[in-house]
């Protein structure tokens, strides 16, 4: 058991019979009256966030969580295929546990959470950016090339789609920001 003593960024625990992890929270201690905690927290299933307010010292079920290393093999009808990097242990999660998968290339090492009790995978989330080759772009237009401002979409090595400054070609790698899936920079060769 936990109280909102224990509470942190990243804190997984039972309410309302769903396991939810811990957004951000703030201690309030008002002039008049006890004290609570405002909370932002993510149900681990459905994804959604909600607000919720806790009394100072209210007890809460903390779920044992455990953080694993896991190689992309292949996506399939199953959903994606991925590794233990230590025992080598496959297992199969559903697309939608992985945010922007799209932008996921066959090796790409990811963690996921797992309940420890159960064995079951709760989050996965793949690195801040990531490394891909861009496949198909548009020709930038003379004069425009310079500026990092005008954008241009561009297919990278998975297939996905992103928007990237004029001056990047076809077979040039970029770094993309997984988080929201924007150009970061061009890798050098």
């Amino acid at each position: 058991m936990a109280s909102t003593s224990d509470f942190k960024n990243g804190l997984c625990f039972k309410f309302k019979g769903e396991i939810y992890t811990i957004k951000s929270f703030l201690h309030v201690k008002p002039g008049k009256g006890p004290a609570f905690v405002r909370t932002k927290l993510k149900n681990i299933k459905t994804g959604r966030i909600i607000e919720n307010t806790f009394n100072s010292g209210v007890k809460v079920e903390d779920v044992r969580v455990e953080r694993r290393q896991y190689q992309f093999l292949y996506k399939d009808d199953m959903g994606l295929n991925v590794m233990n990097t230590e025992n080598y242990e496959q297992v199969s999660i559903p697309v939608e546990m992985v945010e922007n998968a799209d932008l996921m290339k066959e090796g790409q090492i990811i963690e996921i959470n797992f309940h420890a009790d159960e064995e079951m995978p709760l989050t996965a989330e793949m690195p801040e950016k990531v490394e891909l080759a861009v496949t198909y772009t548009i020709e930038g237009e003379k004069g425009n090339t310079a500026s990092s401002t005008a954008l241009k979409p561009a297919t990278v090595e998975t297939g996905a789609e992103i928007m990237v400054p004029m001056f990047i070609n076809e077979g040039d790698v970029i770094r993309v920001d997984t988080r929201d899936r924007t150009y970061s920079d061009r890798v050098k060769k």
